[in-house]
């Protein structure tokens, strides 16, 4: 089969996971309503998968600081899930609930495009994660969610989380091609921006339904980034021009 022409230059597209691949906020709510419907307790589930999700970025931060050691995202969703446990009144779910609980961030389900966006994407790129999950938690995704990766690129490899530097380019280090070869495709600005400041490629994926129905999206500028898609097979049809 001859293969579809490429970018100019682009070789690899890496994919920040949580929000632009997957449905994290939809899954994590989903799986806690059933399982606290399970234990006869009620429960705003969408504020609570709100609420473990603010407390990644203090968690991720602290670690930077040196006020806990390097730990894997599963380690930082379990401390975080134990410290709002008491604010939703879950305290008395056991042991075994709290780890099946904390494992839902394996069993993420993708968006609508995310499988056959990624398949159209994969014809004529190397397609890889570059997320701040562990690389236990992006595998296990991959095979529940039917993510047809070329290969999983977990900030456990560094040891940083993005938007640290090393993340960015210890991907293309890994893959042995310059930065400029590779594109970040996210939902979230910030992390397209530092990856811009390495010398990435970007592309911005509006994902309105993120945080939300009605939430607002994120504030972009015209022309910030090299592309900006409403789903991945916008992005393919793009990047066929």
């Amino acid at each position: 089969m001859v293969p579809e022409p490429r970018q100019a230059g682009l070789n690899i597209l890496a994919f920040d996971v949580f929000g632009t691949v997957v449905d994290w906020r939809g899954s994590v709510a989903r799986e806690t309503r059933e399982l606290c419907l399970a234990r006869g307790l009620n429960i705003n589930a969408e504020k609570f998968a709100d609420a473990w999700r603010n407390g990644y970025a203090p968690a991720m931060d602290r670690v930077r600081k040196g006020l806990l050691p390097w730990m894997k995202i599963d380690q930082l969703h379990r401390l975080i899930l134990d410290e709002i446990i008491p604010e939703f009144g879950l305290e008395s779910l056991l042991e075994p609930d709290r780890q099946y609980l904390n494992g839902c961030w394996h069993r993420l389900a993708p968006w609508p495009d995310s499988v056959d966006g990624l398949t159209r994407l994969k014809r004529r790129f190397t397609i890889t994660t570059l997320s701040n999950g562990n690389f236990s938690l992006l595998t296990n995704m991959a095979k529940n969610a039917g993510l047809p990766w070329d290969c999983i690129v977990s900030a456990e490899l560094f040891k940083h989380y993005k938007p640290d530097p090393e993340t960015y380019l210890g991907l293309a280090n890994l893959l042995d091609v310059n930065p400029e070869e590779v594109m970040l495709v996210a939902s979230h600005p910030s992390d397209l921006r530092a990856a811009k400041a390495q010398g990435l490629k970007t592309a911005y994926v509006r994902r309105p339904l993120e945080m939300g129905e009605g939430s607002p999206l994120p504030e972009v500028f015209s022309g910030e980034f090299d592309w900006a898609v409403d789903d991945f097979n916008d992005l393919a049809d793009q990047l066929k021009k």
